[in-house]
């Protein structure tokens, strides 16, 4: 998202300056040209520290993004001007349909063009124009908004509605690229079900699929904010937990698995190290599990490299 914000600001700076280069010098030039040269720090900014702000930086940006173009549309020197800079508005709508809710991207989207058809029609440009730049806004909106739902439905899981392996790989690959930049701690988790092919031969694949479906349901309601839960595979889950260091993240997953002592849960847990890869990660914390196995099962265990020096992998014991 900040990386998006990034781009996005940065694009329609550089835009707007391009426009101004034939605009006549004076007072809305400049008061434009500073607007351009503002839109373009705050791009350099979001792609330096966004990543490290909350979501409802977001929001405001996104929604002072519509202010600014409209205002820029608002000063445009002539109303040819005034429809180019509208059409960066397309960037707020993107944005607002990619990243946030369907309520949110919505109300983003209306206050986009209700601001750009205002700015437009007191920029002498014709009010059936400006209501068919609107209907464009709203199609883009609609398009973007399906688009999403196709790739979210390609990356999560039809049983469980969690990540799949896919979605996890993706998530893994940017929280260790952050944790890489900032030095933030990580930690990964692989939580596995145990005896579950017993459970599918004795009770049938039905109850199979409830239990997988009680222990997604248990642990996505547990875990904190800005985790990553996802169904690994079959009867194997995982978990990423950017800001958590090891200890803790053994502390959580035993005070989950605790939450329902019906299930038997086995769980292996590893911290990033700097300059671990994401497969040397989730080695570790496939290690971890495997020992937690070879423990009696039903528990969580920590990967110690010094009681395992070089990392090696076992296979997993099912």
């Amino acid at each position: 998202m900040a990386r998006t914000l990034a781009t996005f600001y940065t694009f329609a700076g550089l835009a707007g300056l391009l426009m101004l280069l034939e605009a006549e010098t004076g007072p809305r030039r400049t008061t434009l040209t500073i607007m351009c040269v503002a839109a373009i720090a705050t791009g350099a900014a979001f792609g330096r520290w966004g990543a490290r702000w909350s979501r409802s930086v977001f929001h405001v940006a996104v929604g002072s993004a519509t202010v600014l173009i409209s205002s820029a549309v608002l000063l445009a020197p002539d109303p040819v001007t005034s429809l180019a800079a509208a059409c960066l508005i397309m960037f707020v709508v993107v944005d607002a349909h990619f990243f946030f809710s369907a309520r949110s991207a919505l109300a983003h989207l209306a206050a986009a063009i209700v601001g750009i058809t205002f700015a437009l029609v007191a920029g002498d440009v014709g009010l059936g124009t400006a209501l068919g730049f609107d209907l464009v806004l709203a199609s883009v909106g609609i398009v973007i908004r399906q688009l999403v739902h196709l790739a979210s439905s390609a990356t999560q899981d039809p049983l469980t509605g969690l990540s799949n392996r896919r979605g996890f790989d993706r998530a893994l690959d940017d929280l260790m690229s952050e944790a890489a930049r900032t030095r933030e701690t990580l930690s990964a988790v692989l939580i596995d079900v145990d005896h579950f092919k017993s459970v599918n031969d004795t009770y049938g694949h039905e109850e199979g699929d409830r239990v997988l479906r009680r222990v997604a349901d248990l642990w996505r309601g547990e875990v904190p904010r800005g985790a990553f839960l996802a169904r690994h595979g079959g009867d194997e889950f995982s978990l990423l937990l950017p800001g958590t260091p090891g200890p803790e993240a053994l502390a959580l997953v035993r005070r989950i698995c605790a939450l329902e002592p019906t299930i038997s849960l086995s769980c292996g847990v590893a911290q990033y190290r700097p300059g671990d890869s994401a497969s040397q990660l989730m080695r570790s914390a496939d290690r971890a599990l495997y020992d937690a196995k070879t423990l009696g099962r039903n528990r969580a265990e920590l990967f110690d490299s010094a009681a395992h020096p070089g990392s090696s992998w076992a296979p997993p014991v099912r």
